[in-house]
């Protein structure tokens, strides 16, 4: 007896179109398996980020002697092995301290890099620990035109000469520190204003000579 016509199904035998639906399937699991193997592989293969820790920059040049704004100051995440000693992290604890010097764009800032509020010196150890023995000195400088070279962060020799002329000068201070040189508009003809830094027998003879005499700076070389 004859199979009948169209018993392919029966005969457990399949079709063309179900054939091809089957290698369709059987094309996207592998892709997929593909894909999942190539994310586990890169996965793998990534170091581990390094940790990182904020920072305070200068968000653009800043002028030495610069009072610190908070538009001055932006926080940076940085690779905790090349944060350098002494980073300041708190906004607040920066703002309106100076600049020692002067500070480029993107530079860190760190404790020795600013003055404090009260521009002596802040912090613990080394030269800023001994700023307790040193006072912040206003002093006149005679000369507009040489004040006008000095900047915050150099050091100075202060020397007396008597108003009317006679001996030659002497010299009151020596190897100061300039703190700031404040902007003050006042009668061109008492002085430039410059406060240094100085210990306290310095500030006496400093206060000493304002009075009977003219003062002139000396910038010393950095």
């Amino acid at each position: 007896m004859r199979a009948p016509v169209g018993g392919s199904r029966s005969s457990g035998r399949l079709s063309v179109r179900e054939l091809e639906r089957a290698l369709a399937r059987h094309r996207i699991l592998l892709a997929a398996g593909l894909a999942a193997a190539a994310a586990a592989g890169l996965t793998a293969a990534a170091p581990p980020q390094e940790p990182r820790t904020l920072v305070l920059t200068a968000a653009q040049d800043l002028a030495a002697g610069k009072a610190l704004l908070p538009e001055d100051l932006v926080a940076v995440a940085v690779p905790q092995a090349l944060v350098p000693e002494g980073a300041l992290r708190d906004t607040a604890a920066a703002v309106g301290r100076l600049a020692a010097g002067p500070v480029r764009r993107g530079e860190p800032l760190t404790d020795v890099r600013l003055l404090g509020a009260a521009l002596l010196p802040t912090g613990g150890g080394g030269a800023a620990g001994r700023a307790g023995s040193e006072v912040a000195v206003p002093v006149r400088v005679a000369e507009p035109l040489v004040a006008a070279l000095v900047q915050p962060g150099d050091r100075v020799d202060l020397l007396a000469a008597s108003a009317e002329g006679g001996p030659a000068a002497a010299v009151v201070a020596t190897a100061v520190r300039v703190l700031s040189v404040p902007a003050v508009r006042d009668d061109p003809g008492e002085g430039t204003l410059v406060v240094v830094s100085a210990d306290r027998p310095t500030a006496a003879r400093l206060a000493a000579a304002a009075v009977t005499s003219r003062l002139f700076v000396v910038v010393l070389p950095r």
